[in-house]
């Protein structure tokens, strides 16, 4: 019989999932938007359908609009702007290295969020889960950094920064969900979910509109292929929301690791790229940590 306990697990893989197919369309749309134009897709296009969620929530839950206590705003604005500086400070960092390896500093965002869980949520990191964290964020650096490479420190702090305001945000999020204090963990995750995404849309368009209106203007043009991405953006933000609502943000952070394995299966078997050995072992890595999570959850 299924045990829902594991819920936040498939929550998450799906999360990765949608969030890897987001990650490709955006791609896409940097070459005619630039990166900021591409970014503010995911908040733009991603906030109706965030907006639909939460209609569809209160329907088949039957449950009204929460009222949020005082606690719930410090905690979603701050998740909010964590997120937007994580994607600034990435974006910074990559004009100066590789994207490869600023993923691979971003991606300590898994032992960052365990710190920040523990420090101001509570959130219990067992020695297990600490092993696996390391593991796996092991592997993703072992992928992303070539032994022997130029250390490069501005774009080392940047990619660090961009990890640690990821860590921020997820916590920030699981913080203004559990403040909530509802019986419903979907309609808490999907309520915190549109208000969080209603500020990052209102304050990027209107930076836009102030600073880059062409930028906005063209984000408008393509509105088709920009709805798209938006859609798995909102899908994928909703999965990581419900994970926040039933596990630790460092939980679900290290299995959302899962990703680069989504993307290194792309690359291989899609775009014929071939596997490198420091890839293999990164894989391994990465796959050894996940099971020692979900084994000592």
């Amino acid at each position: 019989m299924f045990d829902p306990s594991w819920l936040w697990a498939f929550f998450t893989i799906i999360a990765a999932a949608a969030q890897t197919v987001r990650n490709a369309t955006q791609r896409g749309l940097t070459t005619s938007l630039g990166t900021v134009g591409a970014t503010h897709v995911r908040f733009l296009f991603g906030f109706p359908f965030a907006l639909i969620f939460l209609l569809m929530a209160m329907v088949v839950l039957d449950h009204r609009l929460p009222a949020p206590p005082l606690a719930f705003w410090p905690w979603v604005i701050e998740g909010a702007l964590a997120q937007m500086a994580a994607t600034a400070l990435m974006l910074a960092a990559m004009n100066e290295r590789s994207f490869v390896v600023i993923y691979a500093y971003i991606k300590t965002e898994p032992v960052q969020a365990a710190l920040f869980g523990l420090i101001f949520l509570g959130d219990p990191v067992s020695p297990g889960l600490a092993a696996a964290i390391l593991i796996a964020t092991a592997g993703v650096v072992t992928m992303g950094l070539k032994p022997g490479a130029s250390p490069d420190v501005k774009a080392t702090l940047m990619g660090l920064g961009s990890g640690a305001m990821l860590a921020l945000s997820v916590v920030g999020f699981r913080g203004a969900i559990l403040s909530l204090g509802l019986m419903s963990y979907v309609m808490a995750a999907t309520f915190t979910l549109c208000t969080g995404l209603l500020m990052q849309t209102v304050l990027l368009s209107a930076y836009l509109w102030l600073r880059q209106r062409a930028v906005l203007a063209s984000i408008l043009v393509a509105w088709r292929p920009s709805l798209f991405a938006g859609f798995m953006g909102a899908l994928a933000s909703q999965f990581w929301f419900l994970a926040f609502a039933l596990a630790t943000a460092a939980s679900v952070r290290t299995l959302a690791l899962v990703e680069v394995l989504f993307a290194q299966a792309i690359s291989r078997f899609i775009f014929k790229q071939p596997t490198t050995r420091r890839e293999a072992a990164g894989v391994v890595l990465i796959v050894a940590g996940v099971v020692m999570l979900l084994w000592t959850y």
